[in-house]
């Protein structure tokens, strides 16, 4: 007996001296150490929002790369048709799994819910001080949840069920996920962004420091936006009561924004107006991507390391005629500039025509036959016709437009006639193109030229107006993708396009081309099974 009491002694006085072999040494950080005060929270939740910023890794990856050039609304440009391969096949359906834009796009939105993750498990845990009220607290839980669903909405529309993760990762058991159905993301979606909406503030109620923060608009904007592409995924999958179901929640938050923030916001009388460095954070902003001017290069060091866009660099012609070149990405198809209606002043706003003599070097300015320059992220002065200067050449202040308020406009519109409401429905339609006419005797209101008064043909003629209101914006693709369209779409836009550029194009393949492959290698390190029909 007093044997065993010795050795039980010798273990517990063990125990107890060598504690010191589990506390922390020096130099080791916790969560926790970090996540002591207001300011803490505010960093973090700030921090959120960065990868939304993020252009640039081992190469290029802005979205409009899918939303534009994917469509039939741009061609890739750039120097010829090997500058970018990797664009080169997202433009002519020739993308394969280890294509580097697509991975590094991937990435960029996990690191955006990783954010989100840490952001939503610590700040609710915070205790409410003089300086952390429950008021702030609640708003930054709110942008948290906002952004999480915003992540989550990106990679869902391009690549359907993904890894869902709500959780930090702090270790290497807890990293690897299966795929998550459709579903199964956009419920999450769905109950982050309600969470946002119920927390976060007007648009008004920020200080002039702290806009383009998610705001309560924004997220009923984005319940509207998610529950139509949830209820047209149910209907291209045969799921009509479910298609129903989640039309009805998108009319309902259609109809709470149009109430709640009858006072927020305004579309702006001129367009053009949208697309400048005075118009940022205007009255038609309802989410935008901020940025500033940065006179620092990080070529070569990716992610997170400038506050400015690439994309004006990008999409710059690559001429001498109108101030600092560019690399000429992005051509607005024939197509595209066709859709106009006669006298549309959009048209002019988005797409600029260099006559002859205002080329200087033909082989590079000229893309497969199509010389049109894209101007919405140019900073080009219309009335000048000269970009405006950057302090580095590849670094643009201009934020990235993610919701205006005549996109929210015909997401309502095209809600209500998929709801019998055709009233509603030309209402919002009639905004849209009332700002755009502007008082001149174009631009009729609905019905007009071919549509005739029904729903049919509402529903297209706001197909029509979304392509011309929020062209070269990073729209059209997932547009026809969720309209179920974009065969027949594509199909007939290849057909009218250049011999030189049908020459480059493949066709678009049915159960295969509406989504993007699951990245090979995200695909190997997490043994995700890939979309259909690539390898």
């Amino acid at each position: 007996m007093k044997k065993i009491i010795a050795i039980s002694a010798a273990i517990l006085s063990l125990v107890s001296c060598n504690k010191w072999l589990t506390e922390d040494g020096p130099m080791v950080n916790r969560v926790s150490d970090f996540f002591t005060s207001a300011e803490s929270a505010v960093q973090v939740a700030t921090a959120v929002y960065t990868p939304l910023m993020w252009e640039y890794q081992n190469g290029y990856f802005p979205e409009w790369y899918f939303g534009d050039i994917a469509s039939d609304d741009a061609l890739k440009g750039g120097q010829n048709v090997a500058d970018g391969p990797d664009l080169y096949d997202i433009d002519n359906f020739k993308v394969v799994a280890n294509n580097g834009i697509v991975l590094q796009f991937y990435r960029a939105q996990y690191q955006g819910i990783a954010r989100a993750n840490l952001a939503l498990e610590q700040i609710p845990a915070l205790a409410v001080t003089e300086t952390l009220t429950a008021e702030l607290r609640d708003r930054l839980e709110g942008e948290a949840s906002f952004l999480r669903a915003y992540y989550y909405f990106r990679l869902v529309r391009m690549f359907g069920g993904v890894p869902v993760e709500t959780a930090p990762v702090y270790s290497s058991a807890d990293w690897i996920k299966p795929r998550g159905t459709v579903e199964d993301v956009y419920t999450l979606i769905f109950s982050d962004l309600k969470r946002a909406e119920e927390t976060l503030p007007l648009k008004s109620a920020y200080p002039a420091a702290d806009l383009g923060r998610a705001t309560k608009g924004a997220a009923q904007a984005m319940l509207l936006k998610t529950y139509l592409y949830f209820a047209q995924y149910n209907q291209r999958e045969g799921n009509a009561t479910a298609a129903a179901e989640a039309f009805s929640e998108a009319q309902a938050w259609g109809q709470k924004f149009l109430t709640d923030q009858a006072a927020e916001y305004s579309l702006c009388p001129v367009y053009s107006d949208n697309f400048t460095l005075a118009g940022e954070n205007g009255p038609e902003s309802v989410f935008e991507i901020q940025y500033m001017e940065d006179g620092q290069s990080d070529y070569g060091e990716g992610n997170g390391f400038s506050r400015g866009t690439f994309s004006v660099k990008l999409t710059r012609s690559r001429g001498t005629l109108y101030g600092e070149s560019g690399w000429g990405f992005n051509h607005p198809t024939q197509n595209l500039y066709d859709e106009f209606e006669a006298g549309d002043p959009r048209r002019d706003a988005t797409i600029y025509g260099p006559s002859a003599s205002q080329i200087t070097n033909a082989a590079e300015e000229i893309y497969l036959g199509n010389s049109y320059l894209s101007l919405k992220r140019a900073i080009m002065d219309l009335s000048t016709m000269t970009y405006a200067h950057l302090d580095h050449d590849s670094r643009g202040a201009i934020n990235n437009q993610q919701i205006r308020l005549s996109d929210v406009y015909l997401m309502i519109a095209e809600v209500a006639v998929e709801c019998n409401d055709p009233a509603t429905a030309k209402t919002m339609l009639e905004n849209v193109r009332a700002r755009a006419r502007g008082g001149a005797a174009i631009l009729p209101a609905f019905p007009y030229g071919s549509y005739a008064d029904n729903l049919d043909d509402l529903r297209k003629a706001i197909r029509h107006e979304r392509r011309v209101e929020l062209a070269m914006e990073g729209h059209r693709w997932f547009d026809l993708c969720r309209w179920g369209t974009v065969k027949e779409v594509m199909d007939a836009y290849q057909a009218g396009e250049t011999a030189e550029a049908k020459a480059e194009m493949a066709s678009f393949t049915v159960g295969k081309h509406e989504l993007f492959p699951i990245p090979q290698e995200e695909q190997r390190l997490g043994n995700l099974e890939q979309n259909p029909n690539y390898n």
